[in-house]
């Protein structure tokens, strides 16, 4: 009886259950744990805040600097304390912890407007500094896990222009990120300044939205080459037309040549032509 019992409530599949669910609660536990225990030591010509969004000095990649817009496609990660990472690699000298995963504050403002847990963070017009990401900015530094509304908590702030070039006050604080550099997932493609047919046309070669500057550019080749081609072609047929009526008896050879001639135009059209498709398509 009692063997039967145990049989009943331990059964496969409930103990498959049972695994599956303890191996899940191991790997959320090691996850979020594991986000914080690492990060790098550099050195720095300025001196860095915790929470500032930071890149690699171009000149040595031993230090680090503040992002700015400029340079958010550079973007590395965010500076942190010795002391919020596990395990910290670094030599002596080297007083500016970056982190590059995990959960760490990061300085915010409300350039973009409040924050609130969720939101993609992207670097503001102030360098080192991050705010909400909309859908133009290229790259994010992580995830909100926590608001700010510009009204409270506020630790400094900071006088900058906006894209119109109107000059306002925001308020800066620091909030708890999940960093990950990552494109921004809001990214919106622009549209360029063109007709709808070309539009329609260059995003059909391309398969992606093309600047004006490219498509105009690829207008002009084909143009050219065209002209070019077309030229060559009727004037060498028409030569050769007029040369065969004046000598008959070199009909061959002035057949010859005017092939010669469709084909070198017929080249420099598909050149052309070829060359519109490299632009747009790269």
């Amino acid at each position: 009886m009692f063997k039967t019992k145990i049989s009943i409530y331990f059964t496969w599949p409930r103990l498959l259950a049972l695994f599956a669910l303890v191996l899940l609660i191991i790997v959320s536990f090691v996850r979020q744990s594991g986000a914080q225990t690492f990060s790098q030591g550099y050195g720095s010509d300025t001196p860095l805040q915790r929470g500032m969004i930071i890149q690699l000095k171009k000149s040595d990649t031993t230090k680090v600097e503040p992002v700015s817009v400029n340079t958010m496609s550079q973007m590395l990660g965010v500076i942190v304390d010795s002391t919020d990472a596990s395990v910290t690699l670094g030599t002596p000298g080297q007083q500016n912890f970056v982190a590059t995963t995990g959960q760490y504050e990061v300085l915010v403002s409300n350039q973009n407007g409040a924050l609130n847990a969720g939101d993609y963070i992207t670097i503001s017009a102030i360098d080192g500094i991050g705010t909400k990401a909309g859908t133009k900015e290229q790259v994010v530094i992580g995830r909100a896990l926590a608001g700010f509304d510009g009204k409270t908590n506020i630790q400094s702030t900071a006088t900058i222009k906006d894209s119109a070039g109107k000059t306002i006050t925001v308020a800066i604080s620091r909030i708890k990120v999940s960093i990950g550099v990552a494109r921004n997932p809001l990214l919106k493609a622009t549209t360029p300044d063109l007709p709808i047919f070309l539009q329609k046309a260059t995003t059909a070669i391309a398969g992606k939205p093309i600047s004006a500057a490219r498509a105009y550019v690829s207008i002009a080749i084909f143009i050219v080459s065209t002209i070019i081609a077309g030229s060559l072609m009727y004037s060498g047929i028409r030569s050769g037309i007029i040369s065969i009526g004046r000598n008959p008896l070199s009909r061959k050879s002035i057949i010859r040549s005017m092939f010669q001639v469709i084909l070198t135009g017929m080249i420099i059209f598909i050149s052309g032509i070829f060359g519109v498709y490299l632009l747009l398509k790269l």
